[in-house]
């Protein structure tokens, strides 16, 4: 029962909060600095969740970091992208390295 209660009063925040974005005047969000950081607002949440997604580790003795299959996928995907490989290349590449490397036992 506690967790319904949380996951509601979650949802009611996150409903409370999308609604009050209809309340902020149109020339707070028309300010040049506003337009400039939420324009790269979507690119450092994709960072930090591919270094996390990447480095993050959560084992027998808590949580860590780690360099593993991972981080050389993620690599070879930097190394494609500066390429200007596409998209499709860049993600193929990118697993084909890490499930190479895991296959041949050099990194976990």
């Amino acid at each position: 029962m506690n967790q319904w209660v949380t996951v509601l009063l979650a949802c009611l925040l996150a409903y409370l909060l999308k609604l009050a974005g209809y309340l902020v005047p149109g020339q707070v969000l028309s300010g040049a600095r506003v337009r400039r950081v939420t324009g790269l607002l979507p690119v450092a949440l994709l960072t930090a969740l591919v270094v996390v997604q990447t480095f993050a580790t959560s084992g027998p003795a808590g949580p860590g970091l780690t360099i593993d299959a991972r981080a050389a996928g993620l690599a070879v995907a930097v190394v494609a992208l500066l390429l200007r490989a596409p998209f499709l290349v860049v993600v193929i590449l990118g697993a084909a390295t890490a499930a190479l490397l895991r296959h041949f036992g050099w990194a976990s």
